[in-house]
Order: structure tokens, then sequence, then C-alpha cells
């Protein structure tokens, strides 16, 4: 009898996955940020954490904790979820490579707050030369520089992401499969919704829109963690990280064929010193300790896109 041929997802190489979700993942924002003629911002976060909502409930059932200790966990969980939408108060200010590389820092400063080693400080100052080159100019009025107010927005995302990366372990303890997300990204639409729904009213039930905010939704959320949890089982952790944190790069490039917007010299560096320093975080970090140790900026832990090595547990994606 001749062997069966391999899934179609075992003959694409691993990497390409991870590339793949990254792409589907800042296709989305920019997708999102392209319905903002449409409608505003706060109504496509309502759009998609409402559509995102119940495609992972559809999908996992889950059923509310019995403690309410593990009900705070996952309340706190989704309201981390919820800030890290913020970025798209962001958009309406900062082009998307912008916006993203400095969401990125939230993590970062969270995974070199844990490290112990002095070495670590480099990879500090490096996102915090990129820091510098977005925002240097911005304060001292120069022209063409990025708005303080979407800076500003942005670093409310960065806060809310280090916030997940800090409780995506605590919420991946509750259950074996990605309820506690569910249930999180449900908690973030009921937060989002009224204010979506009292920003852009009956604009967010035209047949268009809800077609691009489902395929907001599918592009940031059920398609990056459909192929990275395939990715996950071929590739250790470390690697899908450094791949998931050239995302301000992709943004980048997201933005610039989506949406038009053109970045300078000066923003491409300081995109690349913050993709830079969170994938040398990432490296530095997996080598020193292979099998535990502080979170990374980057992939799994940070975003709740693994699979524990240790269970095989499924973290899946949240929408961003």
């Amino acid at each position: 009898m001749e062997p069966r041929n391999p899934p179609l997802s075992h003959r694409v190489p691993a990497p390409v996955l991870v590339l793949g979700s990254v792409f589907s993942l800042q296709l989305g924002q920019a997708l999102g940020k392209h319905l903002f003629g449409s409608v505003g911002p706060m109504g496509v976060v309502a759009l998609r954490l409402g559509f995102s909502a119940v495609l992972l409930c559809s999908l996992w059932r889950p059923r509310l904790p019995a403690g309410r200790r593990d009900r705070l966990v996952v309340v706190a969980f989704g309201t981390a979820i919820a800030g890290m939408n913020v970025i798209y108060l962001a958009l309406r200010h900062l082009p998307l490579g912008m916006a993203v590389a400095l969401q990125l820092l939230g993590p970062l400063a969270v995974a070199l707050l844990l490290s112990r080693r002095a070495r670590d400080l480099l990879w500090g100052l490096l996102a915090g030369a990129g820091l510098f080159l977005f925002t240097g100019p911005s304060f001292a009025g120069a022209a063409g520089s990025p708005s303080p107010a979407g800076v500003a927005f942005a670093l409310v995302g960065a806060v809310a992401m280090g916030a997940y990366l800090l409780l995506s372990r605590r919420a991946g303890r509750l259950a074996a499969d990605g309820s506690p997300l569910a249930l999180a990204v449900a908690w973030a639409a009921l937060l989002w919704v009224p204010v979506g729904v009292a920003e852009s009213g009956a604009r967010l039930a035209r047949p268009h829109v809800l077609l691009l905010g489902f395929a907001v939704a599918v592009l940031s959320a059920a398609g990056p963690y459909t192929l990275e949890l395939v990715a996950l089982r071929r590739l250790p952790p470390r690697v899908v990280g450094v791949l998931q944190n050239l995302e301000p790069v992709v943004a980048g490039l997201a933005g610039l064929v989506v949406l038009g917007e053109v970045l300078s010299p000066v923003q491409w560096a300081a995109v690349g010193c913050v993709t830079a320093a969170s994938v040398g975080a990432v490296v530095t970090q997996g080598r020193a300790s292979p099998g535990g140790g502080s979170p990374g900026p980057g992939g799994p832990s940070r975003r709740g896109r693994s699979a524990s090595r240790g269970t095989g547990t499924p973290r899946p994606a949240p929408p961003r």
C-alpha cells in the first residue's frame, strides 16, 4: 500500500507558516485602518473583537471558571486585550509600521525588567534609541513629526501588551484549551462594542462594513492562530519568537502596499532598532534559559500564541 500524501500544512516549511501568520496579522491591521473611511477606529475595534469573540467562543465553547480568583484572572486578561486594541486610536495619527513598533516596546520592557543579566542592557538601549528616533522630533515640534497623541495611544497599547504578557501564563493554566482566551476576548468585546456603537452607530451594520470587519477578525485572529499552532508543533518557541518580532517591518510594508504609507528613513531606522532589540532579547534569553526563564518580548508567551512545550496546551492568538 502506498503511503498517503502528507497534509499541506506538513509540506509547507514551518518558518513559512510563522511568516504567513505575521503577514496575516499585519494585513488585518492594515485592512482595519482602511475601514476608517467608513467607521471610526472604535467601530473597527468593536467589529474585530465582536467577530473574534464569536469565532473563538464557537470554536472552544468555554465555561466560566468556578473560582472567583480564576474569574478575576479572565477579566484582567480580557482587559489587557482590550487595552492592546488602543493601537487603533494610534493608527488614526501614525503609520502602521510606527504604531506596531511602539507597541512592541511593552513586552520588550517586561522581558528586560524580568532579566537579571547586565548584557540585556544593550537591548534596552537599542529600544530606547528607537523610541527616541520616533518621539524626539515630535515633541520638539519638527515639521512632519509624528503626532504626540498617536505616540501616547501606541504606548498605552504597549503597556497593555506588557500586562498581557504577564497574565498570559496564569490564564493558560486555567484550562487545557483556548477557553480562557475565548472568555477574555468576549470580555474585551463587551468593553469595546458599546463604545464602537456610540461612535459609529448604524454605519456598523452596513453590509460592506460587516464583511470587511469579519475579514479583519479572521486575518488577525483565526488565521494567525491556525498557522502558528501548526508551526509550533515543528519549531522551537524561540525560533517562532524571533520570526514574530519581524512584525514592525512587515507592518511597515503592509502600510506601504495597502494604505500607501511611506515611512521616512529615520522612521525605518527606528523600526529597525526596536525589531533588532526584540529579536536580540529573544535569542539571548533562549540561549541562557532554554527550559524556562523570563518570557521574551515575542513569540508564544507574549501573546498566548503557543503550545506549552511541557503540556502541549494550545494558547491561541488574541486579536490585537
